[in-house]
């Protein structure tokens, strides 16, 4: 392997705007869903990346500068009761040339992987099989609506939103289209009578293989894996997949069975040809835009991490 690079090293007063910066960035989103939790108020799409995925908002607000980055000053030793830290060695610190007693910290690449290899291996194998793939474009967001079809048998989903074309008229629309599905976390929520109208049967052993870069919701678990890797990425690239993941879900929303136009989200029609080329057009662009963010994962990676079976 070729000889590793000297790490970056950012001082307190470098890195401590960035920080408050990526603070600002999260706090848009974050303060709203904090203030809407202390009040017992929900929303049907700026709720959902702090309630389906499970970083928290506290988590998202602490700003990580990734692998191969060295912090220092006096704020930098708060960073060694973060997980996953560690103080430079003195061999480091003379091959820096670090001033005597001044702090310095950085990711703890060696620890992290002790932990979670398992993890960096499978969001390789997961996002490097969806950026081969082609993009598939004609599910027009459907698996919202099997997650509802005739819900009037089961446990009510969302039960403070209504239809907008009612039980029946959501119900003719899962029969009148081809439902194809390919995301086990979207086809997991579908109706039991809804199961068997998607011709795909994805599980969790599957996914791997089927995950494609037109699905919404693979798309938007590219924030998934990011944070799952936390704090090996920078944090301004996992608040650009935190970004595009909210984007996509007021789209996802839009083209619900859901009437959002209350809360500032017109529908996409999809049950008509305008909705249809609407929907799609979107699609290909969060398609587009997740597919960098693909590519962007994957770099920083394999120029951080070794692979398994490489020497560090």
């Amino acid at each position: 392997m070729p000889p590793t690079a000297s790490p970056a090293v950012l001082s307190q007063d470098a890195w401590l705007p960035l920080a408050q910066a990526h603070a600002a960035r999260v706090d848009r989103y974050a303060v709203p869903f904090l203030q809407r939790r202390h009040t017992g108020r929900k929303h049907p799409v700026e709720d959902f990346l702090f309630t389906y995925y499970t970083h928290k908002p506290g988590q998202l607000r602490r700003w990580h500068p990734g692998a191969g980055t060295v912090l220092t000053g006096p704020s930098a030793e708060e960073r060694l009761g973060w997980k996953h830290y560690r103080a430079l060695d003195e061999t480091e610190r003379t091959e820096l040339h670090l001033e005597p007693g001044l702090p310095a910290v950085t990711v703890d690449t060696e620890a992290f992987l002790a932990d979670r290899r398992e993890a960096v291996d499978f969001a390789r194998i997961i996002l490097g099989g969806t950026l081969a793939r082609p993009a598939q474009f004609g599910c027009f967001g459907l698996h919202e609506w099997a997650m509802v079809y005739r819900q009037e048998k089961f446990q009510l989903r969302h039960e403070y939103l209504t239809l907008r074309l009612g039980g029946g008229g959501t119900d003719q629309v899962v029969e009148e289209h081809r439902i194809r599905c390919s995301h086990f976390d979207a086809f997991r929520f579908y109706t039991p009578d809804a199961v068997p109208l998607n011709e795909l049967q994805p599980t969790r052993s599957t996914q791997r293989e089927l995950e494609q870069p037109g699905c919404l919701h693979a798309n938007m678990d590219v924030y998934k894996w990011a944070y799952k890797l936390s704090p090996l990425l920078p944090s301004e690239f996992l608040m650009d997949c935190f970004e595009l993941s909210y984007r996509i879900r007021a789209m996802d929303m839009q083209a619900s069975p859901y009437e959002l136009s209350d809360w500032g989200y017109p529908a996409i029609r999809i049950e008509t040809t305008e909705g249809k080329a609407e929907y799609v057009a979107h699609q290909r662009e969060f398609s587009h835009q997740s597919q960098e963010l693909r590519e962007r994962f994957l770099g920083l990676l394999d120029t951080s991490l070794p692979r398994a079976g490489e020497a560090a």
